[in-house]
């Protein structure tokens, strides 16, 4: 191991996914030098094995299904996907797993890369070690910032180690379909993931540990994705826990909690995630390795001047899009804070990320599409507001049935009765990923209910729905 000499920056930004990077972008617009470090591909996880291949592989299955609700179309579009033409173009979208676009992008804002694993040495010091074992100090003037993001949490099963399950990676980078999968959990990357093998080839068998899918959305839009999925051919079963798993001459081999044998070409974990804290030295700050870094609004870690924890580890909103905006605004905080300039530390504030508690949008990509910002009408109880929920059918709104037969969908707002604001907005049908904007600028905006009968939805399209549902909370 050659240790090199210290190089000082303004900032070192620990982790070169999609956050790190809007980081490096904002703290070099403020004109302050910046380091960034990555392990392995500058992009992160988002880039290759997250957001963009699974997109990839999902927007061909929703097309299809998107014409097969058309007469005139459906025809055309009732024999199996191309695999290997839906494979092929996730690779492009991933850039085959080379990051030099990426790398070029860093070199445009001029923020010095350094590849090789990065730890914190104490306050305000990160040691690089390159893969040919060259150790570079970095010290940061002004701030660290960790962005290392998560990974996937397994679960402590007998035989685990030995299958090679897959994780959200592997099920998103495979080159072919499996014939049989068995997919564990009941969130959005389980949701995700089987409807797209489902659809390329595979048989899946989806198992849930709790009672239905997506539970951090309103019930109704696990239970709309649910019945798409059984109708697609997934086998789902909810109540089921695992036992054990093994591989028995090639063959995954499942035991559930009741005794039901499953076998299966590949199995899929998809239960949780976990910070990627866990070496990146911690201690050497007194903070706990492997924990997630808790921050105030600014992305200050708590108890430090100068550590920053932005993007997935610090268990705000574990979304790429919340991520990015954490990064602006943790930016902006450390720029202001380098010059000696005043916070604006008030709610929605240039130096806070307000949004985080508020107004997080999501889409979860199935068929039906299930897109929610805010809070749902169990958490904006729980949070102590006085509210109301308005749902409406799609099956109301002109524009859902141009989109194609049959289309079912559903719709609610969480009206805080106080205020006559909007605390939260859910949407579960095909397309609707495209309305949630809406939902999120009138609740970061606040905009009063009775303003909200100005914005008049174009006719006929699924925005419509808007109209519906200030109908139904007028005539409630």
């Amino acid at each position: 191991m050659t240790e090199t000499e210290s190089i000082a920056y303004d900032v070192v930004v620990l982790g070169a996914g999609p956050v790190g990077e809007n980081v490096a972008d904002r703290t070099r617009a403020a004109g302050l030098t910046t380091a960034i470090v990555e392990s392995e591909l500058v992009g992160g996880e988002c880039s290759y094995w997250a957001c963009m291949p699974s997109k990839a592989l999902l927007r061909p299955v929703i097309a299809q299904a998107d014409a097969r609700r058309l007469p005139g179309l459906s025809q055309s579009v009732q024999g199996p996907l191309d695999t290997p033409a839906v494979l092929a173009r996730r690779d492009t979208y991933t850039s085959h797993w080379q990051d030099d676009g990426q790398v070029a992008w860093l070199n445009g804002v001029n923020a010095d890369l350094y590849r090789g694993h990065g730890r914190l040495a104490g306050p305000r010091t990160v040691a690089v070690t390159a893969p040919d074992g060259t150790v570079t100090t970095l010290t940061a003037r002004h701030a660290v910032a960790v962005s290392t993001g998560t990974r996937a949490q397994l679960p402590d099963l007998p035989g685990l180690s030995e299958v090679k399950p897959w994780t959200s990676r592997e099920a998103t980078s495979a080159k072919a379909a499996p014939g049989r999968l068995i997919v564990v959990g009941g969130g959005v990357v389980a949701t995700e993931m089987a409807t797209a093998w489902q659809a390329l080839g595979s048989r899946v068998t989806l198992l849930v540990r709790g009672k239905g899918l997506l539970n951090r959305m309103e019930p109704f839009a696990g239970e709309l994705v649910a019945e798409s999925l059984a109708q697609a051919g997934v086998d789902i079963r909810t109540g089921t826990s695992l036992d054990s798993v093994s591989r028995e001459n090639g063959t995954v081999v499942a035991v559930t909690g009741t005794g039901d044998r499953l076998e299966a070409d590949e199995i899929l974990f998809a239960t949780g995630r976990v910070p990627h804290t866990d070496d990146i030295g911690l201690d050497t700050v007194g903070l706990e390795p492997g924990s997630w870094l808790e921050t105030d609004d600014t992305l200050r870690v708590t108890g430090s001047d100068w550590l920053y924890a932005v993007g997935d580890v610090n268990h705000r909103a574990l979304l790429t899009h919340q991520g990015k905006y954490q990064a602006r605004i943790a930016g902006a905080a450390i720029a202001a804070r380098a010059a000696g300039d005043p916070l604006l530390d008030e709610p929605w504030g240039a130096h806070v990320a307000t949004a985080d508690h508020d107004a997080v949008p999501q889409v979860v990509f199935t068929d039906p599409e299930a897109a929610a910002v805010g809070l749902s009408l169990a958490e904006a109880e729980q949070a102590g507001h006085r509210v109301r929920a308005v749902d409406v059918a799609f099956s109301t709104v002109a524009g859902a049935g141009l989109y194609g037969d049959g289309y079912k969908g559903r719709a609610r707002m969480v009206v805080d009765l106080e205020e006559e604001i909007l605390r939260g907005v859910t949407f579960v049908g095909p397309g609707v990923g495209e309305l949630v904007h809406s939902a999120t600028i009138a609740i970061t905006g606040r905009v009063p209910v009775d303003r909200l009968w100005h914005a008049v939805p174009s006719y006929p399209t699924l925005s419509e729905v808007w109209l519906r549902l200030l109908e139904a909370y007028r005539d409630s």
